[in-house]
């Protein structure tokens, strides 16, 4: 299990080395989406009256903050995982490590009374995910060949999607913002269970290890755009659309609650969420089977940006309980062939094998930058530019730039 860590993969995975790492995805999720669908949005309305600030500017700065956490720690963990020689393999370690501080963090956060420990612990709840979140990734590449990654990444997309449902349900279902945490603690932990137990990661021989230092450590998360410009360009197009996604979602529960005015607006959450999941799931594994059998990646991210796009569009021209269940179908059909066709175009498009880990981190990047820049956009829109209608105009517009732009990649067919 050492001489092919750093080997690209030919032999097909299984079945359930797929659903098991699928699962692990699901956990992690979960313990994302609980917390950004329901949770910190109803501790964000009960904590604000004593700051000043409005739910949705407490809100913003919490999630904005957790974000910033993010952007280090996928790629940092990745390249930590990337040097790691531990008997349990390069991954394994980190994926136990990051699930167990990540339920801890939402058991501190599900006691916090006031919204300095909510920050505190919605920071470090994105610190010890994003450690396993990094190291679950970073296995597909180490294990699945090019041709079988459309597939898998479609699955992951499905894990992925399943865990915003699922954590969204265990926060509605349960009962209480503390007993929410806690049911998405204890998900996260049961769920990467079978993964760690039943799979032997592959070994990094130490003889394989880069000798250490800071310098070398810190330079190598700058992936020069001169030098790797599909790496960029790939880099890019996933910053935008999933901007312009955080932008949709962020304010999801006080828009159907300020603007719509629907009677239950986290049961709405919960409806648009399970509608977003059922489109979503009928295109993403479907998306990567096609992408993988005919060879091609960037038509099928550059028309499912479009349709995403144009979703988005239709949610700023037209504000009604319906129309967002329109949208929320249309994004979820669209999403779920981007989520699995982009994550194979990503791992197409990786510099070197030693480095996996780190630079799928630094990938990821795009994923937890939009997480920063979109509470900064939606504050001043929603709150002095033209509300509603001009958020999701804004986000139309970033959505369709990088459909666009995946057009720049030319190193990938």
């Amino acid at each position: 299990m050492t001489a092919d860590a750093l080997a690209e993969p030919t032999d097909r995975v299984g079945g359930g080395w797929t659903t098991a790492l699928g699962l692990a995805n699901v956990a992690i999720w979960v313990g994302w989406y609980g917390p950004l669908q329901i949770l910190l949005a109803q501790q964000a309305e009960d904590f604000a009256p004593g700051t000043g600030m409005s739910k949705e500017t407490l809100l913003a700065w919490v999630t904005g903050a957790g974000a910033v956490v993010s952007l280090a720690a996928n790629p940092f963990f990745g390249a930590l995982s990337d040097r790691t020689t531990a008997r349990r393999g390069r991954r394994t370690p980190w994926i136990v490590a990051g699930a167990a501080g990540g339920a801890l963090s939402l058991l501190l956060l599900a006691g916090a009374d006031g919204l300095w420990l909510m920050a505190l612990g919605w920071c470090l709840v994105q610190l010890t995910l994003n450690a396993a979140f990094a190291a679950v990734t970073a296995a597909v590449p180490d294990r699945v060949p090019r041709l079988q990654r459309g597939v898998v990444g479609g699955w992951l997309g499905a894990a992925q999607i399943l865990g915003a449902v699922a954590g969204t349900g265990l926060a509605t279902a349960v009962g209480g913002i503390a007993a929410g945490y806690a049911a998405c603690a204890v998900f996260v932990v049961a769920g990467v269970l079978p993964y760690v137990l039943r799979y032997r990661d592959l070994r990094l021989p130490a003889a394989d290890r880069p000798a250490w230092s800071w310098r070398s450590f810190t330079r190598g998360f700058w992936l020069s755009p001169r030098h790797y410009p599909d790496f960029g360009w790939a880099w890019l197009t996933r910053f935008l659309i999933n901007l312009s996604n955080a932008l949709v979602i962020l304010y999801l529960l006080y828009y159907l609650r300020d603007r719509l005015h629907h009677d239950d607006p986290e049961q709405g959450v919960l409806i648009l969420t399970a509608v977003n999941a059922v489109s979503l799931l009928a295109t993403v594994v479907v998306g990567g089977i096609w992408s993988d059998r005919v060879g091609r990646r960037k038509p099928f991210v550059h028309w499912s940006g479009v349709l995403m796009a144009a979703a988005t569009a239709l949610l700023a021209a037209w504000q009604t309980w319906p129309s967002a269940i329109v949208v929320a179908a249309l994004l979820g059909i669209g999403l779920g062939v981007f989520m699995s066709v982009d994550f194979a175009l990503m791992t197409d498009v990786l510099p070197t094998a030693r480095d996996r880990g780190k630079d799928l981190g630094v990938i990821n990047v795009a994923n937890a930058l939009p997480q920063v820049a979109a509470p900064a956009l939606a504050a001043p829109i929603v709150t002095y530019l033209g509300g509603y209608r001009m958020l999701y105009a804004v986000a139309a517009v970033i959505g369709l730039a990088g459909a666009v732009l995946v057009g720049r990649i030319k190193g990938v067919d």
